[in-house]
């Protein structure tokens, strides 16, 4: 599974890129409000230091002004994957802007008939949003697990990017099924590392060490 980070902070992303933790990026109007830089700069800087993927986020509405706001975006750097909604709108701005040489990814996608258009349309990426469905009671798995078998039974291409992820367990479900891709907080990123067992392990190891008396250093 790859993992990109879903943050525009760029302190955060180059911690994690230096683990080889980082296989992309992706970014929202909110998060680069969050980050307080300007929306082209801090593009530059992130697809500048990741070698895959970078996602930045089109804010018009109807298609010809997506289209025309993807085209600038992706004139950022060669590793821009352009970010639309899924509307019908956006849709039409994915075709367009896909059938040009550009990444696409569709975002905000609630629904299995939702991300079968997307993949029609020639999106890369479609983004799944788990923790929203979670917030009214919808299973997000279950989503994600309808798409990749739509996906898997025609051959579609478009990689499945498990968006709105806030838990380790998500992350580790999202991998369980199949998606392609999970973006996530690099905090969610770094709680996978955690466990208590380890925690307790660990303790009991140097406690153990330190009556030795030993140094290896």
């Amino acid at each position: 599974m790859k993992f990109f980070v879903d943050t525009a902070e760029v302190d955060q992303i180059a911690e994690l890129n230096d683990l080889g933790m980082v296989d992309g990026v992706t970014t929202n109007p909110s998060l680069i409000m969050k980050s307080g830089r300007d929306i082209l700069e801090v593009t530059k800087e992130i697809a500048d230091m990741v070698d895959g993927p970078v996602s930045a986020e089109v804010v018009a509405t109807d298609a010809d002004a997506m289209i025309a706001e993807g085209r600038k975006l992706a004139k950022i750097a060669d590793n821009i994957a352009v970010k639309v909604p899924l509307t019908w709108a956006g849709l039409k701005a994915c075709n367009v802007l896909t059938n040009e040489g550009n990444m696409v990814n569709v975002t905000l996608c609630f629904s299995a008939n939702q991300a079968l258009l997307a993949a029609k349309a020639g999106a890369t990426f479609i983004s799944p949003f788990i923790g929203r469905l979670d917030d009214i009671n919808l299973d997000g798995m279950e989503l994600i697990s309808d798409i990749r078998q739509i996906y898997d039974n025609y051959g579609y291409e478009t990689q499945i990017l498990a968006a709105s992820i806030r838990t380790v367990n998500h992350a580790y479900q999202s991998a369980m099924i199949g998606a392609d891709v999970m973006t996530a907080p690099p905090k969610v990123i770094k709680q996978m590392a955690e466990h208590v067992l380890t925690d307790k392990g660990l303790d009991a190891f140097l406690k153990d060490w330190e009556k030795t008396g030993q140094q290896i250093l």
